[in-house]
């Protein structure tokens, strides 16, 4: 009897949660899914400290050593830094200037061979790189490396500890002497704003359209589907470039509006869809006869009825945005230099194919690009089975 009072409260308890249960289930079981989002997470993370967590927080990465283009991954250097006069420095010790658009160098950065202290002077040997001239040896005052007075053996031990030490690029550098890493991970702002913006403007513009077409029908349905089918029927590549060409400019945030506004048409033809079949529902029809306003029948009761397949299409559009983000930018009409986005970091990788820099200089935003757009759709399939209530919980 007590064994019988069990299953009854455990069905009970079954059959009280809600769907959102289950689809957080097949989701949580989905292995793929969740290791796409991990990654999309690990990602996001890195574009929110953005500058913060960088080896080279200058403004877009941007810190170029002429002396050090080309270099491999995991390639070492020393380096002297010179103190930038008050009269033209601009950095700031500010944190969220530093967040919003990276610090101002406050040295001039120079690579050297080697270097030794004569009286009040230090003596450098140029650095000897394989792509660029050999630079002539230099003489630098202490006080003025320094950027302080003081005596003989103070400034000495200050040169040494301070202003002289090594820098490793753990992903070398591009072809004008930037630190690969840094421009990487500063790309995964680029990459992932043109998805959300893309994502957003795409969602609601779809949601209106497709809600109106489908609700009201008639020829108001027939006039926005023609729209529809003849956006459909433009490249998105080739829409986009009219729409730059409209906004006469170029940049990041062209870019994302131009993007955002070539992907509506996904998320129209499928809220219509579902507006068909939802608007003959008997819980529609109920709402017309208490004299609901149509407006609040399609946003308050209709819309978060296509949740699910608005999410799945959302994470699909996220990763065809950031395809044609890179694509455009590898083409020139998409973020401009010195920004760092990935496709850009293609093009000039590209550009020096044939050469010992350039398979890595191709192939890691490349590889980049690849990641997040797998895990996008990674994410968009477990979503989608998630949502399906014949696929059985834990299946991955």
């Amino acid at each position: 009897m007590a064994g019988s009072t069990l299953t009854q409260a455990a069905t009970a308890a079954a059959a009280a949660r809600s769907p959102g249960y289950y689809v957080r289930q097949r989701l949580l079981g989905n292995r793929p899914a969740m290791a796409g989002l991990g990654f999309i997470v690990l990602c996001a993370l890195i574009a929110v400290l953005g500058y913060w967590v960088l080896p080279d927080n200058s403004p877009n990465a941007n810190n170029s050593l002429v002396q050090l283009q080309k270099e491999p991954p995991g390639f070492r250097a020393t380096v002297l830094r010179l103190p930038i006069r008050d009269s033209i420095r601009t950095a700031s010790d500010n944190i969220f200037r530093t967040w919003a658009s990276g610090r101002a160098p406050r040295y001039q950065e120079v690579p050297i061979g080697g270097y030794r202290f004569q009286g009040d002077s230090m003596f450098i040997e140029p650095y000897q790189n394989h792509s660029a001239l050999a630079d002539k040896a230099r003489r630098y005052s202490l006080a003025e490396v320094a950027g302080q007075p003081g005596t003989r053996a103070e400034l000495q031990q200050l040169v040494a500890q301070e202003r002289i030490g090594p820098r490793t690029y753990w992903l070398g550098t591009d072809k004008s002497g930037r630190d690969e890493l840094s421009r990487l991970l500063l790309g995964t702002r680029v990459s992932l704003g043109i998805g959300l913006v893309a994502v957003l403007i795409s969602v609601v513009l779809g949601m209106a359209v497709g809600a109106v077409a489908g609700y009201v029908g008639g020829w108001l349905d027939s006039l926005l589907l023609g729209v529809m089918t003849v956006v459909w029927s433009i490249p998105g590549i080739m829409l986009v470039i009219a729409i730059s060409l409209a906004l006469d400019s170029k940049g990041v945030w062209t870019s994302f509006v131009a993007v955002g506004l070539t992907m509506w048409v996904d998320v129209a033809r499928v809220v219509r869809g579902q507006m068909l079949s939802l608007r003959e529902k008997t819980f529609v029809e109920a709402g017309r006869v208490l004299g609901l306003p149509q407006s609040r029948l399609i946003i308050r009761h209709l819309l978060p009825n296509m949740t699910g397949p608005l999410i799945v299409i959302a994470t699909s559009n996220f990763a065809a945005a950031i395809l044609l983000e890179a694509g455009l930018s590898f083409l020139g009409l998409g973020v401009q230099p010195p920004a760092p986005s990935w496709g850009l970091m293609v093009n000039e990788g590209f550009q020096l194919l044939g050469t010992e820099a350039g398979l890595w200089l191709t192939l890691l935003p490349g590889l980049a690009i690849s990641l997040l757009v797998l895990s996008f759709n990674l994410l968009g399939n477990g979503l989608r089975d998630a949502y399906d209530p014949k696929t059985p919980l834990g299946s991955s």
